[in-house]
């Protein structure tokens, strides 16, 4: 499992070196015991996020993922028990495909983040030089107006900005999703789009859109359409060698994991996911699990025993799926401010993991449960449970749950599985999803999570520590709650556990806490969403 490191250079933090962010990078928890398929999701992840914060500016945030995924493919997943299988060879040689690629962007962002951390220690040394002992205590507090010590960015606090990030979740999703609607006027697929956002060959192409109208979709579909008649000429003359060598490591301590040089298959694309930050600790206990009524299925939701959900890999074969029709549709604009840019802000961690580790702040919107309810309300009263999937992106080092994906699914009155969920990854990538946890009823059950319900669990946090679950129990009272896995114990309790009946005991006790405030889990009421149903029609009903 990968664990989480200090977010370098974000907000107030002081600069930090290549060196020492090569060494957070490489200090994560790694367990084999988990199925090859997430690992390739995880590292799918870690790029999806680097992709976010390198067209933020932060510079030292993308490098420490970029690194880490380097170090997860090359170093770990090269290794993995399931590597010999042939399902996954292709997919491996991709991971390694990108790990290449990347070298080029570290070894482009090693000088930057050197020279800006020199500056600052340059900077402490004559302020010490200079003052007392009272004064330079006093002098590294940090001032707003030097970038070098408080960053280039201004650091919000969640709970006390709720109406900026939902102007900020509006305008850069609909920002986005005017990117992604003139690629494909311009005829990009979405595969191409990948490849040439993984090839660095568009660099900052989307800064091409008019600043004073970024919805200028014709304008950016003929910008795109040149932009691939260049390339395509260039590809014809040369072949752009320079991308595909490899990096050399430069003279320091450290030095970048080695790629392997030969494989017998061709690559192929591989799926999407994460991991990052630092730390202090945490906080209140979960609800004790009162036991549940007797089982009278053996089905179980997602997963069995000590692995997480099988997140599966693409499927190759067949195309993504079509998008559905919306249920609930994104509101309009409204009063979105077009100037706001999110590499101009970032959110503090709201929270920490009971070993210290920060939580990004995960915004949800407090209409997504009620809604869902609408659409679970026929399984309910027939005593069946319902699940979803919370989607979303990342902005200004926060999460933003946008999308209510409900897979197709079959259902108990104890348990709820997928069906088909390579459907919904493909979905995801489709739409440049992030996957940030999970929603289910408990028809007349309590607000708890089971056994069943922590194992599933494990596989999103293990992908993403600030994945929530959420549980809907209409009858009862509590009749919600968001929660995640304490980590400590709860993760590796779990992680660790070989037992595989569907209501099992742990043996601690504080396994699952609330998410909630004072957790990293924040409600903005504004903040818009989309339900899409993956369902048959048939079964909706």
């Amino acid at each position: 499992m990968a664990s989480h490191a200090p977010t370098p250079g974000m907000g107030a933090s002081p600069p930090q070196s290549v060196e020492k962010i090569t060494r957070i990078a490489q200090d994560y928890e790694y367990n084999p015991l988990i199925p090859l398929r997430n690992w390739l999701r995880t590292a799918s992840t870690l790029l999806r996020e680097a992709r976010i914060y390198e067209r933020e500016g932060h510079d030292e945030q993308t490098y420490l993922l970029l690194f880490r995924h380097a170090q997860l493919v090359l170093v770990n997943l090269a290794k993995h028990p399931d590597a010999k299988d042939e399902k996954y060879r292709k997919a491996l040689m991709e991971a390694e495909k990108e790990v290449r690629i990347n070298l080029g962007k570290l070894e482009a962002l090693k000088p930057r983040i050197n020279k800006r951390y020199e500056r600052y220690a340059q900077l402490m040394r004559e302020r010490q030089a200079r003052t007392s002992h009272q004064e330079t205590t006093s002098s590294k507090q940090v001032q707003p107006y030097d970038p070098a010590l408080a960053g280039v960015v201004e650091p919000l606090e969640a709970g006390k900005n709720r109406d900026l990030a939902v102007q900020l979740a509006r305008t850069e999703i609909s920002r986005r999703a005017t990117v992604r609607k003139a690629l494909r006027q311009a005829g990009v697929s979405p595969e191409e789009e990948q490849s040439r956002r993984t090839a660095g060959v568009w660099n900052n192409w989307e800064d091409a859109m008019d600043k004073n109208g970024r919805g200028m979709d014709n304008d950016l579909s003929r910008r795109i359409q040149d932009v691939r008649l260049n390339i395509d000429q260039q590809t014809h003359a040369n072949t752009r060698p320079q991308q595909m060598k490899l990096a050399q490591p430069s003279t320091s301590t450290y030095k970048y994991p080695s790629v392997p040089r030969t494989k017998p298959l061709e690559p192929l694309p591989s799926a999407s996911t994460n991991v990052s930050r630092d730390g202090k600790s945490l906080r209140s206990e979960a609800p004790l699990p009162p036991p549940k009524e007797r089982f009278e299925s053996d089905q179980s939701i997602f997963t069995d025993g000590a692995s997480p959900p099988p997140l599966p890999e693409k499927v190759l074969s067949t195309p993504a799926p079509a998008v559905p029709e919306k249920g609930q549709p994104m509101a309009d604009g409204g009063s979105s401010r077009p100037d706001l840019n999110p590499s101009s802000f970032t959110f503090k961690p709201s929270a920490y993991l009971e070993n210290g580790t920060p939580l990004r702040t995960l915004w949800l919107p407090p209409d997504l449960r009620t809604h869902f309810l609408v659409v679970a309300a026929p399984n309910t009263r027939r005593n069946l449970e319902t699940c979803g999937i919370l989607c979303g992106t990342l902005i200004s080092n926060a999460l933003f749950v946008s999308r209510l994906l409900i897979p197709e699914q079959t259902a108990t009155s104890d348990t709820c599985e997928t069906v088909n969920e390579s459907a919904i990854f493909d979905y995801c990538d489709s739409e440049d999803l992030m996957v940030l946890g999970w929603i289910h009823t408990h028809p007349t059950q309590t607000c708890f999570m089971s056994s069943r319900d922590l194992h599933t669990h494990c596989g999103y946090q293990v992908m993403l520590p600030e994945s929530i679950a959420i549980v809907c129990a209409p009858s009862k009272s509590p009749d919600w709650g968001v929660f995640r896995l304490t980590d400590p114990p709860g993760l590796k309790t779990v992680l660790n556990c070989t037992q595989s009946g569907l209501f099992h005991p742990h043996a601690e006790a504080n396994i699952y806490t609330d998410a909630l405030r004072p957790g990293h889990v924040y409600e903005a009421k504004g903040l818009e969403f989309e339900t899409v149903d993956l369902r048959p029609k048939e079964s909706r009903v």
